[in-house]
Protein backbone atom coordinates (compact mmCIF):
# COMPACT_ATOMS: atom_id res chain seq x y z
CA UNK A 1 0.00 0.00 0.00
CA UNK A 2 1.65 3.67 -1.23
CA UNK A 3 1.78 5.79 1.48
CA UNK A 4 0.19 9.44 0.97
CA UNK A 5 3.47 11.63 0.36
CA UNK A 6 3.58 8.96 -2.61
CA UNK A 7 0.21 8.70 -4.38
CA UNK A 8 -0.07 13.04 -3.44
CA UNK A 9 3.15 13.07 -5.71
CA UNK A 10 2.08 10.87 -8.59
CA UNK A 11 -0.86 12.40 -8.72
CA UNK A 12 1.25 15.87 -9.25
CA UNK A 13 3.78 14.59 -11.69
CA UNK A 14 0.99 13.15 -13.84
CA UNK A 15 -1.32 16.41 -13.41
CA UNK A 16 1.95 18.71 -14.64
CA UNK A 17 2.85 16.50 -17.64
CA UNK A 18 -0.50 16.53 -18.89
CA UNK A 19 -0.46 20.47 -18.47
CA UNK A 20 2.88 20.98 -20.10
CA UNK A 21 2.10 18.01 -22.97
CA UNK A 22 -0.98 20.24 -24.07
CA UNK A 23 0.99 23.64 -24.00
CA UNK A 24 3.43 21.66 -26.54
CA UNK A 25 0.31 20.98 -28.86
CA UNK A 26 -0.58 25.00 -29.23
CA UNK A 27 1.08 25.38 -32.91
CA UNK A 28 -1.79 22.70 -33.81
CA UNK A 29 -3.92 25.75 -32.97
CA UNK A 30 -2.18 29.10 -34.07
CA UNK A 31 -1.83 27.23 -37.69
CA UNK A 32 -5.59 26.06 -38.32
CA UNK A 33 -6.25 28.90 -40.50
CA UNK A 34 -8.00 31.23 -37.46
CA UNK A 35 -7.42 34.59 -35.72
CA UNK A 36 -4.10 35.76 -35.65
CA UNK A 37 -1.56 35.95 -33.12
CA UNK A 38 -2.90 38.85 -31.39
CA UNK A 39 -6.74 37.83 -31.85
CA UNK A 40 -5.66 33.88 -30.31
CA UNK A 41 -3.38 35.69 -27.26
CA UNK A 42 -7.05 37.94 -26.47
CA UNK A 43 -9.24 35.08 -26.82
CA UNK A 44 -6.90 32.58 -24.72
CA UNK A 45 -6.45 34.93 -21.77
CA UNK A 46 -9.97 35.92 -22.19
CA UNK A 47 -10.88 32.32 -21.36
CA UNK A 48 -7.97 32.00 -18.77
CA UNK A 49 -9.76 34.81 -17.16
CA UNK A 50 -13.43 32.83 -16.31
CA UNK A 51 -12.67 32.00 -13.28
CA UNK A 52 -11.93 35.15 -11.82
CA UNK A 53 -15.43 35.57 -10.32
CA UNK A 54 -15.11 32.84 -8.50
CA UNK A 55 -11.94 33.07 -6.98
CA UNK A 56 -12.12 36.96 -6.14
CA UNK A 57 -11.76 37.89 -2.34
CA UNK A 58 -10.79 41.60 -0.97
CA UNK A 59 -8.13 40.07 1.86
CA UNK A 60 -5.56 39.78 -0.46
CA UNK A 61 -5.67 43.39 -2.13
CA UNK A 62 -4.35 44.68 1.67
CA UNK A 63 -1.15 43.67 0.42
CA UNK A 64 -0.49 46.76 -2.33
CA UNK A 65 2.67 44.97 -3.40
CA UNK A 66 1.13 41.89 -4.24
CA UNK A 67 -1.30 43.72 -6.43
CA UNK A 68 1.04 45.72 -8.19
CA UNK A 69 2.87 42.32 -8.72
CA UNK A 70 -0.25 41.26 -10.42
CA UNK A 71 -0.74 44.40 -12.48
CA UNK A 72 2.68 43.91 -13.62
CA UNK A 73 2.11 40.16 -14.76
CA UNK A 74 -0.52 40.96 -16.77
CA UNK A 75 0.91 43.35 -18.73
CA UNK A 76 3.86 41.12 -19.09
CA UNK A 77 1.62 38.34 -19.92
CA UNK A 78 -0.22 40.36 -22.54
CA UNK A 79 3.29 41.24 -24.80
CA UNK A 80 4.36 37.62 -24.00
CA UNK A 81 1.03 35.85 -25.36
CA UNK A 82 1.27 38.08 -28.37
CA UNK A 83 5.05 37.56 -28.94
CA UNK A 84 4.32 34.10 -28.50
CA UNK A 85 1.69 33.18 -30.56
CA UNK A 86 3.02 35.40 -33.66
CA UNK A 87 6.19 33.40 -33.23
CA UNK A 88 4.69 29.80 -33.91
CA UNK A 89 2.32 31.48 -36.88
CA UNK A 90 5.79 31.87 -38.83
CA UNK A 91 8.58 30.14 -38.72
CA UNK A 92 9.37 26.36 -37.53
CA UNK A 93 7.62 25.69 -34.69
CA UNK A 94 10.80 24.21 -32.65
CA UNK A 95 12.66 27.57 -33.13
CA UNK A 96 10.08 29.32 -31.89
CA UNK A 97 8.85 27.00 -28.70
CA UNK A 98 13.07 26.53 -27.95
CA UNK A 99 13.93 30.76 -27.74
CA UNK A 100 10.72 31.07 -25.64
CA UNK A 101 12.32 28.43 -23.33
CA UNK A 102 15.08 31.19 -22.58
CA UNK A 103 12.61 32.27 -20.17
CA UNK A 104 13.55 29.92 -17.28
CA UNK A 105 17.38 30.89 -17.69
CA UNK A 106 16.75 34.73 -17.41
CA UNK A 107 14.69 33.74 -14.04
CA UNK A 108 17.55 31.48 -12.67
CA UNK A 109 19.40 34.59 -13.53
CA UNK A 110 17.98 37.96 -13.01
CA UNK A 111 16.07 36.62 -9.76
CA UNK A 112 18.73 37.02 -7.12
CA UNK A 113 19.38 40.56 -7.84
CA UNK A 114 15.58 41.33 -8.58
CA UNK A 115 14.32 39.45 -5.68
CA UNK A 116 17.01 38.81 -3.66
CA UNK A 117 17.12 35.02 -3.66
CA UNK A 118 19.67 32.37 -3.82
CA UNK A 119 21.00 32.07 -7.14
CA UNK A 120 21.48 28.20 -8.90
CA UNK A 121 24.93 27.29 -10.31
CA UNK A 122 23.27 24.92 -12.11
CA UNK A 123 21.24 27.59 -13.89
CA UNK A 124 24.28 29.10 -14.76
CA UNK A 125 26.09 26.33 -15.60
CA UNK A 126 23.10 25.72 -18.21
CA UNK A 127 22.89 28.82 -19.28
CA UNK A 128 25.55 28.58 -21.88
CA UNK A 129 24.15 25.18 -22.91
CA UNK A 130 21.18 26.37 -23.75
CA UNK A 131 22.28 28.91 -25.86
CA UNK A 132 24.29 26.49 -27.75
CA UNK A 133 21.28 24.36 -28.12
CA UNK A 134 19.53 27.32 -29.67
CA UNK A 135 22.84 28.43 -32.40
CA UNK A 136 22.54 24.38 -33.87
CA UNK A 137 18.82 25.04 -34.27
CA UNK A 138 18.86 28.28 -35.83
CA UNK A 139 21.95 27.68 -37.86
CA UNK A 140 20.43 24.21 -39.48
CA UNK A 141 20.42 24.95 -42.98
CA UNK A 142 17.61 22.43 -43.08
CA UNK A 143 15.37 25.23 -40.98
CA UNK A 144 17.10 29.06 -41.98
CA UNK A 145 13.53 29.99 -43.76
CA UNK A 146 11.83 32.49 -41.05
CA UNK A 147 14.46 31.02 -38.35
CA UNK A 148 15.93 34.45 -37.52
CA UNK A 149 12.47 36.05 -37.37
CA UNK A 150 10.68 33.29 -35.20
CA UNK A 151 13.82 33.39 -32.83
CA UNK A 152 13.36 37.01 -32.94
CA UNK A 153 9.69 36.66 -31.38
CA UNK A 154 10.11 33.59 -29.17
CA UNK A 155 13.24 35.55 -27.57
CA UNK A 156 11.37 38.76 -27.06
CA UNK A 157 8.37 36.65 -25.63
CA UNK A 158 10.66 34.45 -23.15
CA UNK A 159 12.22 38.46 -22.03
CA UNK A 160 8.08 38.94 -21.05
CA UNK A 161 7.65 35.67 -19.68
CA UNK A 162 10.84 36.22 -17.71
CA UNK A 163 8.44 38.68 -15.55
CA UNK A 164 5.81 37.21 -15.59
CA UNK A 165 7.14 34.37 -13.50
CA UNK A 166 9.34 37.07 -11.19
CA UNK A 167 5.86 38.89 -10.39
CA UNK A 168 4.01 36.24 -9.86
CA UNK A 169 6.42 35.37 -7.32
CA UNK A 170 5.69 38.30 -5.59
CA UNK A 171 1.81 38.39 -6.35
CA UNK A 172 1.69 34.44 -4.76
CA UNK A 173 2.28 36.12 -1.43
CA UNK A 174 -1.06 37.19 -1.12
CA UNK A 175 -2.74 35.88 -3.89
CA UNK A 176 -3.91 31.85 -4.29
CA UNK A 177 -2.04 30.39 -7.50
CA UNK A 178 -5.58 30.51 -9.07
CA UNK A 179 -6.08 33.50 -8.42
CA UNK A 180 -2.83 34.82 -10.05
CA UNK A 181 -3.56 32.66 -13.26
CA UNK A 182 -7.42 34.50 -13.80
CA UNK A 183 -6.60 37.50 -12.42
CA UNK A 184 -3.72 38.17 -14.24
CA UNK A 185 -5.36 37.17 -17.45
CA UNK A 186 -8.28 39.46 -16.78
CA UNK A 187 -5.44 42.63 -16.88
CA UNK A 188 -4.05 40.64 -19.92
CA UNK A 189 -7.17 40.78 -22.48
CA UNK A 190 -7.52 44.55 -21.27
CA UNK A 191 -4.48 45.61 -21.78
CA UNK A 192 -4.38 44.09 -25.46
CA UNK A 193 -7.95 45.70 -25.50
CA UNK A 194 -7.02 48.76 -25.14
CA UNK A 195 -4.00 48.85 -27.07
CA UNK A 196 -5.15 46.70 -30.48
CA UNK A 197 -8.51 48.18 -29.81
CA UNK A 198 -10.92 46.03 -32.89
CA UNK A 199 -7.41 44.13 -33.91
CA UNK A 200 -8.13 41.29 -30.98
CA UNK A 201 -11.67 40.59 -32.44
CA UNK A 202 -11.75 37.74 -34.73
CA UNK A 203 -12.69 38.23 -38.48
CA UNK A 204 -14.66 35.79 -39.42
CA UNK A 205 -16.35 32.92 -37.48
CA UNK A 206 -14.75 29.82 -39.25
CA UNK A 207 -13.81 26.61 -38.51
CA UNK A 208 -10.33 27.76 -37.42
CA UNK A 209 -11.97 30.38 -35.49
CA UNK A 210 -13.70 27.41 -33.46
CA UNK A 211 -10.28 25.30 -33.08
CA UNK A 212 -8.36 27.98 -31.67
CA UNK A 213 -11.69 28.60 -28.99
CA UNK A 214 -10.87 25.00 -28.25
CA UNK A 215 -7.60 25.46 -27.88
CA UNK A 216 -8.05 28.34 -25.54
CA UNK A 217 -10.33 25.99 -22.95
CA UNK A 218 -7.87 22.83 -23.18
CA UNK A 219 -4.79 24.84 -23.46
CA UNK A 220 -5.04 27.76 -21.58
CA UNK A 221 -7.98 27.36 -18.88
CA UNK A 222 -7.55 23.42 -18.30
CA UNK A 223 -3.88 22.84 -18.36
CA UNK A 224 -3.53 26.45 -16.27
CA UNK A 225 -5.67 24.61 -13.44
CA UNK A 226 -3.41 21.44 -13.47
CA UNK A 227 -0.62 23.42 -13.58
CA UNK A 228 -1.56 25.26 -10.35
CA UNK A 229 -2.83 21.94 -8.90
CA UNK A 230 0.55 20.18 -9.26
CA UNK A 231 2.00 22.90 -7.34
CA UNK A 232 0.13 21.87 -4.04
CA UNK A 233 1.38 18.37 -4.76
CA UNK A 234 4.84 18.47 -5.86
CA UNK A 235 8.48 20.31 -4.72
CA UNK A 236 9.08 23.26 -7.40
CA UNK A 237 12.32 21.73 -8.86
CA UNK A 238 10.39 19.10 -10.11
CA UNK A 239 7.38 21.32 -11.74
CA UNK A 240 10.08 22.81 -13.31
CA UNK A 241 11.90 19.76 -14.97
CA UNK A 242 8.05 18.65 -16.03
CA UNK A 243 7.71 21.97 -18.40
CA UNK A 244 10.32 20.75 -20.63
CA UNK A 245 7.96 18.68 -21.77
CA UNK A 246 6.52 21.60 -23.64
CA UNK A 247 9.05 22.15 -26.39
CA UNK A 248 9.51 18.24 -26.87
CA UNK A 249 6.05 17.93 -27.96
CA UNK A 250 5.83 21.40 -29.55
CA UNK A 251 8.89 19.94 -31.48
CA UNK A 252 7.52 16.64 -32.39
CA UNK A 253 4.12 18.72 -33.35
CA UNK A 254 6.14 20.57 -35.67
CA UNK A 255 7.94 17.82 -37.25
CA UNK A 256 5.60 14.92 -37.47
CA UNK A 257 2.25 16.91 -38.34
CA UNK A 258 3.02 20.66 -39.09
CA UNK A 259 6.18 19.09 -41.65
CA UNK A 260 8.61 21.41 -40.36
CA UNK A 261 12.20 20.09 -41.50
CA UNK A 262 13.94 18.60 -38.49
CA UNK A 263 17.76 17.60 -39.39
CA UNK A 264 20.64 16.27 -36.91
CA UNK A 265 22.01 19.79 -36.32
CA UNK A 266 18.32 20.55 -34.72
CA UNK A 267 17.42 17.52 -33.44
CA UNK A 268 20.85 17.90 -31.20
CA UNK A 269 20.01 21.27 -30.49
CA UNK A 270 16.95 20.18 -29.08
CA UNK A 271 18.51 17.57 -27.30
CA UNK A 272 20.82 19.97 -25.39
CA UNK A 273 18.19 22.61 -24.73
CA UNK A 274 16.13 19.82 -22.72
CA UNK A 275 19.01 18.06 -21.35
CA UNK A 276 20.43 21.51 -19.64
CA UNK A 277 16.97 23.15 -18.79
CA UNK A 278 16.03 19.34 -17.03
CA UNK A 279 18.89 19.33 -15.28
CA UNK A 280 18.91 23.19 -14.07
CA UNK A 281 15.36 22.70 -13.08
CA UNK A 282 16.11 19.27 -11.20
CA UNK A 283 18.50 21.27 -8.78
CA UNK A 284 17.52 20.83 -5.50
CA UNK A 285 14.75 22.69 -3.72
CA UNK A 286 16.91 25.41 -2.25
CA UNK A 287 17.68 27.19 -5.48
CA UNK A 288 15.66 29.86 -7.23
CA UNK A 289 12.25 28.58 -8.60
CA UNK A 290 12.14 29.25 -12.54
CA UNK A 291 8.54 27.96 -13.16
CA UNK A 292 7.04 29.82 -14.85
CA UNK A 293 2.79 30.07 -13.72
CA UNK A 294 0.48 29.23 -16.41
CA UNK A 295 1.46 28.92 -19.82
CA UNK A 296 -1.14 30.21 -22.17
Amino acid sequence: MYSEPVTKRAAGIALIAVAASLWGTWPLYTRAGGPAGVSIGFLALTVMALPAPFVFKRAPFADRGAVWALVLVGLADAANVVLYFSALERGPVVVGVLSHYLAPTLVALTAPLLLKESGSPRALWASPVVLIGLALVLGAGESTQGSLQTAALGGASAIFYAGVVLGSRRAARAFSPIAVMSLHAAISALGLALVFGREVLPTSANQGLAIVLFGCVVNGLFAGLLFNLSLKRLEAPLVGLFTYLEPLVAALVGVVVLGDPFGFASALGLALVLAAGGWAASAPAQRIEVVPIAEP
